[in-house]
């Protein structure tokens, strides 16, 4: 259990000390970039979707007598 919790101290004291971090506008800039890109993902996702349901609903209704 000291492992452990060595573990934890020292990764938190790392993290304190040798971790660059990001200003707060670079921070804001890249999450906006992140949200747009997702919902454009997303937007491409739906409409391959629907094109592939509606050729797929279309081969069906091709094959019914």
């Amino acid at each position: 259990m000291t492992k452990i919790v060595n573990y934890i101290s020292e990764a938190f004291e790392e993290l304190k000390t040798n971790v660059t971090w990001p200003e707060w506008a670079e921070v804001q800039k890249f999450t906006i970039i992140v949200a747009v890109f997702s919902i454009v993902f997303a937007l491409a996702t739906w409409g391959v979707d629907e094109a592939c349901a509606k050729v797929i609903a279309g081969f069906f209704n091709w094959l019914k007598p």
